[in-house]
């Protein structure tokens, strides 16, 4: 819990008296590698703070091919952010990559620490305005940046990925072909 607390308290002064309120809104959850958080199709009706563990976002693109748009790390919030926050169903697939916790908060109680809380409100605004910009920069990467670019990017940013990750993923999330990258990791080991 310390985790989220510090997080928290990075994005609002929440008290220690606001955070022990806050804590049964959340519930605890596991998940095991390879299962869904959330579903294509389903509608969301959870938002996760990950406490541990690395999940994958995907959607299915017009050809049928399952693409990777986010990899989820710790200390970071997840959701189909348009399903949970519309109650429609989900175009996206969010899926652990590994064994995760998770600390989970339904659609209803969100919307009560909202209505209660200025300090709540204050943390889903920021929460917003980071998923818009990471959403930005990931469209703005896929656009300007060049296949090698965005590995390096990826190595940079999200080393741990790369070792998670199957190639498949990798390649889906940089836009890339897995050919690309096998030439691009196979030139990047030689220098």
């Amino acid at each position: 819990m310390e985790h989220f607390k510090t997080f928290l308290k990075q994005i609002a002064p929440i008290t220690d008296e606001e955070f022990e309120n806050t804590l049964p809104n959340f519930k605890k959850i596991s998940l095991e590698k390879n299962s869904h958080f959330i579903q294509l199709g389903k509608v969301c009706r959870q938002i996760a703070f990950i406490q541990k563990g690395t999940l994958r976002t995907s959607y299915i693109n017009e050809n049928a091919e399952e693409i990777t748009s986010c990899f989820c790390t710790e200390n970071s919030f997840t959701t189909s952010y348009k399903s949970f926050i519309l109650q429609e169903p989900s175009t996206l697939s969010i899926q652990a990559m590994e064994d995760a916790e998770l600390l989970v908060i339904n659609y209803e109680n969100l919307q009560k620490l909202f209505k209660e809380s200025i300090v709540w409100q204050t943390i889903g605004r920021v929460i917003a305005e980071r998923q818009y910009i990471v959403m930005e920069q990931y469209a703005n990467v896929l656009c300007n940046e060049n296949a090698k670019e965005k590995y390096l990017r990826l190595l940079k940013e999200q080393p741990s990925i790369l070792h998670k990750a199957t190639i498949n993923d990798i390649a889906s999330y940089l836009g890339i072909t897995r050919r690309t990258l096998s030439r691009i990791r196979k030139e990047i080991a030689q220098n």
